[in-house]
């Protein structure tokens, strides 16, 4: 299968700093550790200067940013690539808490609320009974 790699942008998904190894790891289909390493390794282990690639970092920065902004939106890939993307991060339970939106988050508390079990509340409500009986 073709597949088309997707344009480099910023991924605020994986990121450290600015999410620019994660966007060319994205971008290039590599994990953005990899990128990472690479980018510490090549001035220590090549004529570039430290701060040529900290002038690097900060260009990709703004190019991956302007690409970012360009296509929020937009998202022409099918739906299908789209489902793709959902499996690749593991989250855990808080961050599909910190996720969620409001609606969800009053759901979740509702739910909690009508299957849990309250026994101090249940007490007092029966006490009230009682009270009420007694009159």
């Amino acid at each position: 299968m073709n597949r088309k790699l997707p344009p480099f942008m910023l991924d605020t998904r994986e990121k450290k700093l600015l999410g620019v190894c994660a966007g060319i790891g994205r971008a290039v289909n590599v994990d953005p550790t990899f990128v990472r390493i690479a980018f510490v390794a090549v001035p220590l282990l090549t004529f570039v200067s430290f701060w040529q690639a900290i002038i690097a970092y900060v260009i990709l920065g703004v190019i991956g940013s302007v690409a970012r902004n360009r296509s929020v939106g937009r998202d022409e890939r099918s739906d299908f690539d789209r489902m793709e993307d959902s499996g690749k991060k593991r989250q855990s339970i808080h961050g599909l808490r910190t996720d969620l939106d409001g609606s969800d988050r009053r759901m979740m508390a509702i739910d909690d609320h009508l299957n849990s079990q309250n026994h101090e509340l249940a007490r007092e409500i029966e006490a009230l009974r009682k009270e009420e009986e007694g009159k």
